[in-house]
């Protein structure tokens, strides 16, 4: 009966420190070199890789100067073997599952603002015109 004990839990040991996940979550922008943050923490520019520890939604922000930024929830699908059932035959097998969820993002450009003297000309046209309106109604 303890022999038969033994054997079953060191079986078991055994099963349990056989299969492996690591996670990762690949973020990729084009043009390249822009800063990501997943859920409020800084991962790095793209392009960038970084692991994770559950599958579902993620607020993802992608910034790069010169371009519009982008925040948006992104969700990272569990692949079929991470699923209950397959998942306990997926980690006793003797391989490393590595998954990586990818994300890619395109910015675009910021327009170009009007020139800063020409935008305030602008404006005391406009209130002169608004002046001279309010002055000719009045009288």
């Amino acid at each position: 009966m303890r022999k038969t004990s033994v054997i079953l839990a060191t079986a078991c040991a055994t099963l349990a420190l056989t299969g492996c996940v690591e996670r990762r979550i690949r973020v990729t922008s084009s043009p390249a070199g822009a800063r990501v943050w997943i859920n409020d923490q800084q991962v790095g520019l793209t392009p960038v890789e970084t692991r994770f520890t559950f599958y579902g939604g993620y607020d993802v922000r992608v910034e790069l100067a010169g371009y519009n930024s982008i925040n948006e929830l992104r969700t990272a699908e569990a692949p079929f073997y991470e699923y209950p059932g397959p998942d306990l035959i997926a980690t006793a097998l003797p391989h490393t599952f590595k998954p990586v969820v990818e994300w890619h993002f395109e910015l675009t450009q910021v327009e170009e603002t009007t020139n800063p003297e020409g935008a305030r000309d602008n404006l005391l046209n406009r209130a002169a015109d608004l002046r001279n309106q309010a002055q000719s109604d009045s009288d």
